[in-house]
């Protein structure tokens, strides 16, 4: 769910604002409209220089998203959104880019705007007869888009730099999940070297200006943190198959059984497997799906019998034991099922997988802690757990 406040969007792009976009405009103001220079040549009328300052200074992060916004949506990839927030910009990007050299293109172009924004701003200042007041709000705008192209530019994830590694890397290796891990561990190694460099330095000399810098160290590591978990996630998610996450959760019949019988001895107990299967000499007939019970009148549950309501195998969703699971995640997703058959390559049921056997599998890979209770949940709720973006993920491996 997309947090913050709507105020419109841009070529179709919707903008959000976050909360901690609103301090940082304060603090922005404050700072530069109570500079005594500027105060001692426009008195109140700093604050106004000060509040355009900050203003300005969000319109270039704003442009800056855009670059990467409308060349991924070039690339055919959709925008969901642009927020702006305390460290600047983010743009959530719907997927990733199909190729490393698409993936540069997209890194690159919010680089290339700041760029673009510092040259243009130098310009006019050097160039236009601009009153005193724009003339030095241009030449502070330009010089933080200077600072804005290098630090993006800067080797680790979530920065700019960052992606631009992921794509030399993955060109490299021909693995887009190890561009991935490089670039984060990259950042990481960096997040922690502004933290502790922030800290030494203000512990020799405390200022504003260090406190900040072990902030965004901070958010550098929580961030590459993230995307190292999203390339182990993809990476197992490439690894697995149906047949690791499948469950025999499921209940064989005889088809000849009544629609009566089996009403009284299944349907009325107070625990149900899931799935139903008739068969008879020694052989699958079909799915008993429920629905197909309630749509045939009361009056002849005596005379038809599960072989006249079985569905044959072939004929609904299923995947075999070696599918992907990143393709078992996409069929569940866009059919909007709660689960699906796994069959054998004789056509006979191997298990059923569903969103909870799939989280389980993902777990015991990766040695991870999930309790029964947590997949219960899971399976009842028929959704992911927050954070748990799997669809995205898995749709990502198919491209």
């Amino acid at each position: 769910m997309q947090s913050g406040w709507r105020v419109g969007s841009i070529l179709g792009i919707p903008l959000y604002l976050d909360t901690s976009w609103f301090v940082i405009v304060l603090l922005v103001t404050f700072v530069y409209g109570s500079n005594p220079t500027w105060q001692q040549n426009w008195g109140n009328g700093a604050w106004l220089v000060g509040l355009s300052m900050a203003l300005l200074l969000f319109g270039s992060v704003l442009l800056h998203e855009l670059g990467h916004s409308l060349v991924a949506k070039s690339q055919g990839i959709k925008v969901n959104s642009i927020t702006l927030f305390l460290f600047g910009g983010i743009a959530a990007i719907d997927q990733e880019s199909k190729t490393p050299g698409q993936a540069f293109q997209v890194a690159i172009a919010g680089p290339a705007v700041s760029l673009g924004l510092y040259m243009l701003l130098t310009l006019s200042v050097n160039l236009l007869a601009l009153p005193a007041p724009m003339a030095v709000l241009f030449a502070n705008v330009a010089q933080i888009n200077l600072v804005l192209t290098v630090f993006n530019l800067i080797p680790g994830l979530p920065l700019d730099g960052g992606q631009v590694l992921k794509a030399a890397v993955w060109k490299a290796t021909d693995s887009r999940i190890k561009g991935v891990r490089w670039a984060a561990r990259t950042g990481q190694i960096l997040g922690w070297t502004a933290v502790g460099g922030g800290l030494l330095a203000y512990l020799a000399q405390p200022s504003l200006d260090l406190i900040w810098i072990v902030l965004i160290g901070g958010f550098a590591i929580r961030n590459a943190s993230n995307y190292g978990r999203v390339a182990d996630l993809q990476e197992t998610l490439s690894e697995l198959t149906a047949a690791d996450a499948m469950a025999r959760d499921f209940r064989v019949l005889d088809a000849n059984l009544s629609l009566r019988e089996f009403a009284d001895e299944y349907l009325l107990q107070s625990t149900q497997a899931p799935v139903y299967l008739a068969a008879s000499d020694g052989r699958y007939r079909g799915v008993v799906k429920i629905e197909d019970v309630r749509d045939v009148e009361r009056s002849q549950w005596e005379q038809q019998t599960l072989m006249d309501i079985a569905r044959p195998l072939t004929t609904v969703t299923n995947v075999r034991e070696t599918t992907s699971l990143a393709e078992v995640i996409m069929l569940l997703e866009q059919q909007e099922l709660s689960r699906l058959l796994v069959l054998t390559p004789a056509d006979a049921v191997a298990g059923v997988i569903d969103r909870g056997e799939v989280v389980r599998a993902l777990g015991k890979k990766m040695n991870l802690s999930i309790s029964d209770n947590a997949i219960q949940r899971i399976k009842d709720e028929g959704e992911y757990p927050p954070g748990l973006k799997l669809p995205a993920l898995a749709k990502s491996l198919q491209e």
